[in-house]
């Protein structure tokens, strides 16, 4: 891939094409690099639009000294170089560190200035690691992102973790298909599902970033037989509307993608400024609720600041017990009655303390 063509890494060359953008963003260049790939620069439709804040500088990010370099801590909870295993049953294996995008809001922006490279020590570091683990059943690949891997060297982890008797499981977390779909090509589909069972995870943000070239990236790798799964951050001003959210949600289940989380996003220095009220989501999805596909209903989720995990919240439709029934709301907002087992009241008033 010749990345001359295929990336604008200079906010210079990027001028040249929105002359009329604002781009006196040289301060935060020098601490958080630019780069987005040439297809998704020109899904930009107008400077600020959905698509244009999402990558292009924006000097607030110079401004917020409240989130963390490492929010997720994932550096503590690396035993070895890219590779972090914070719950017992699975591990997160950074094995790329290019991306198609620098998403102003990327949880790990420590990195695009001096990345940890994938060197064969540390390649055979997080593959020593793994095979030592046996409760380890699962590896997601991440990065930067593992499409983007050369293919000899995507196929080589592949490869190397089927090796391993007790992986059950590979994902992939891929900004690749929305953002670069050129890069999905038959010989790399071709590879991926010689590794089954592989599952991917692909990050969609706004409707906009659905297009033929996009729809087509999906379609290889759901005919591949590789299941797949979106998840969307919550971006303020971007979608953190009811209606987006719905139009996005719908056109991924059209691509046998399914929504899989809805975001908090991370609490990333230089990102405050996309960050949204926790009641926005927990509406946005009350508001969807039976008026889309329940296929099309993703998790709402904090990933906890220190790397205490991935925290499920929902609308609260519960409104207690009275006489031997469970008041809830529907989803219009009316009080409904359910029947409770005889005896199960006070069980589920234990459960619900607990809760």
């Amino acid at each position: 891939m010749d990345t001359i063509e295929t990336f604008i890494s200079s906010i210079r060359d990027f001028r040249r094409e929105w002359p009329d953008g604002r781009h006196d963003l040289d301060r935060v260049i020098q601490r958080y690099p630019f780069r987005v790939s040439r297809y998704y620069a020109g899904l930009i439709q107008f400077p600020g639009d959905p698509v244009w804040r999402q990558v292009v500088p924006d000097a607030t990010e110079l401004e917020d000294a409240t989130g963390w370099e490492d929010p997720l801590a994932e550096e503590h909870l690396s035993p070895v170089p890219n590779l972090v295993h914070r719950y017992s049953n699975r591990v997160l294996w950074l094995v790329s560190q290019e991306c198609a995008l620098h998403c102003r809001f990327c949880t790990r922006k420590r990195r695009w200035r001096e990345p940890l490279p994938m060197t064969e020590e540390h390649f055979h570091g997080a593959l020593d690691y793994i095979a030592s683990h046996r409760e380890v059943r699962d590896v997601i690949l991440s990065g930067g992102d593992p499409l983007l891997l050369p293919l000899p060297r995507l196929e080589s982890v592949l490869i190397n973790l089927r090796k391993i008797p007790h992986v059950e499981i590979i994902r992939i977390g891929a900004r690749v298909p929305c953002a670069l779909p050129e890069k999905v090509t038959p010989e790399l589909v071709s590879i991926l599902a010689r590794y089954h069972p592989i599952y991917m995870n692909i990050h969609f943000n706004h409707p906009w970033e659905i297009t033929r070239e996009s729809s087509q990236a999906c379609t290889r790798l759901a005919d591949a037989g590789i299941p797949l799964g979106s998840q969307t951050v919550l971006l303020r001003g971007i979608n953190d509307r009811a209606d987006v959210l719905a139009a996005l949600f719908q056109k991924l289940l059209t691509l046998r993608v399914r929504p899989y989380y809805l975001m908090q996003m991370d609490l990333t220095r230089g990102a405050a400024h996309f960050r949204t009220p926790l009641s926005s989501a927990l509406n946005i999805l009350k508001l969807l609720r039976n008026r889309i596909s329940g296929l099309a209903m993703p998790h709402f989720v904090i990933d906890l600041p220190g790397g205490r995990g991935k925290v499920p919240l929902v609308p609260d439709s519960l409104k207690g017990i009275v006489d031997g029934k469970l008041m809830l709301k529907d989803y219009l907002g009316n009080e409904c009655a359910y029947p409770l087992l005889p005896g199960e009241e006070e069980e589920l008033v234990r459960w619900l303390v607990k809760k």
